[in-house]
């Protein structure tokens, strides 16, 4: 930010609006690379870095980060295409999530993609396609783990769940693995996601590491990928503190030196979403309207739930919380007021800003969301009452 307002990369926030319109996504390539080279220098050497599609699929930044990722996370054959479409190789995707479909399976199969298997019966069907195509698929075994990543935004493990093989029936898949036509690659035991504390990661990671040591008895020929997920979050709301990584990666640095003896030749993966691309996305909104019920301020843009569902806080929040909020155009003016920020859906779930404070502002100005960049355009219903979709721009 600056005198003239925010700035986003090299571009002001206004510059941008001018010339693709409201509202409107911005990603900065440069924030996006920062990120990935601070995890390059802090991590483990060995260690392989995988990006996430599900976080954000923009075409043009999963070409940017292939180029410096070692491999993808797909979760759908959209996602999948999206990755071999922009440069990733099948052999350095890997496709987890429950339901996958016949024709993705054999997609999956006929790249070459190390699918995710998270059940028996998906299993089964992993065999019986690589049959009929003549090809034998590479799998992992996605672990349902009896632990929880503590103080995460959103639990994977430790419960029933639709997601994975749960750790106490590992065994027992195992051994039928080994019945089917299939080349067993490893494991991928996800814990949960959007966590803040270095701590508890540790402590999940740890916990990852040792079930895997477990489970390598029933792989024949040794466990090659290790899937140990991510979970890295980024800091949203009032009071939070972005991550510390320096302790995860002196306690993988460990890690990974004792698995060079128990899990010879193991590719270790680290997969990320939010964390590479969250921080570096902003959303662009424009006053349509400055009005004041009972009291109350409310600005009206042209942007909403539909086009950012995390902000308006029906995402998986609880108790909704603002994400941080500026007029882009005037960050500096001294004249501040408490205001509600909505969209122009006729519901009053289309609210952005909640009681927040910002310099006076009303048509014309513009709303800018931070920490934008994941689950925002991908993860909204752009069609709910069929208002204009926003464009997105990689800066």
């Amino acid at each position: 930010m600056n005198a003239q307002g925010l700035y986003i990369g090299e571009r002001s926030a206004s510059a941008l609006a001018e010339e693709f319109g409201t509202p409107l996504y911005v990603y900065d390539c440069a924030s996006i690379a920062r990120r990935v080279q601070q995890l390059r220098e802090h991590m483990p050497p060995g260690l392989s870095l995988h990006y996430a599609i599900k976080a954000n699929p923009m075409p043009e930044l999963v070409r940017f980060l292939g180029e410096r990722v070692d491999g993808m996370d797909v979760a759908s054959a959209g996602e999948l295409q999206t990755a071999l479409d922009n440069g990733m190789a099948g052999a350095d995707i890997s496709f987890a999530g429950p339901g996958k479909r016949d024709e993705e399976l054999a997609l999956a199969i006929g790249t070459g993609v190390t699918l995710s298997v998270e059940s028996p019966g998906e299993l089964q069907r992993i065999a019986d396609i690589g049959q009929r195509l003549g090809m034998q698929p590479r799998i992992a075994l996605r672990i349902n783990p009896a632990f929880r990543l503590k103080a995460a935004g959103m639990h994977m493990g430790g419960a029933a769940s639709p997601f994975g093989i749960d750790e106490e029936q590992a065994p027992g898949v195992l051994q039928q693995v080994a019945t089917l036509p299939v080349r067993l690659r490893g494991l991928h035991i996800y814990a949960g996601s959007q966590n803040l504390s270095a701590p508890h990661l540790v402590e999940a990671q740890n916990a990852i590491f040792e079930l895997a040591f477990r489970l390598a008895g029933y792989f024949p020929d040794g466990i090659e990928w290790l899937n140990i997920g991510g979970g890295f979050g980024i800091p949203y709301f009032p009071g939070e503190q972005a991550l510390d990584i320096a302790p995860i990666a002196d306690n993988l640095d460990k890690r990974m030196a004792e698995s060079e003896s128990r899990l010879p030749g193991c590719e270790i993966v680290l997969e990320l979403g939010r964390y590479l691309v969250g921080e570096a996305g902003v959303y662009l909104c424009r006053i349509i309207d400055r009005k004041v019920s009972r009291g109350r301020v409310y600005l009206v843009t042209d942007g909403g739930m539909h086009h950012h569902l995390a902000a308006s806080g029906n995402f998986g929040q609880v108790l909704r919380k603002n994400f941080p909020l500026r007029v882009a155009n005037h960050v500096d003016n001294p004249e501040k007021e408490t205001v509600t920020v909505v969209g122009p859906l006729c519901t009053p779930l289309d609210l952005l800003g909640d009681r927040v404070e910002l310099p006076k502002a009303g048509p014309g100005d513009l709303i800018a969301i931070l920490q934008s960049g994941a689950y925002g355009y991908s993860a909204s219903p752009l069609e709910f009452l069929s208002h204009p979709r926003p464009e997105q721009v990689l800066l």
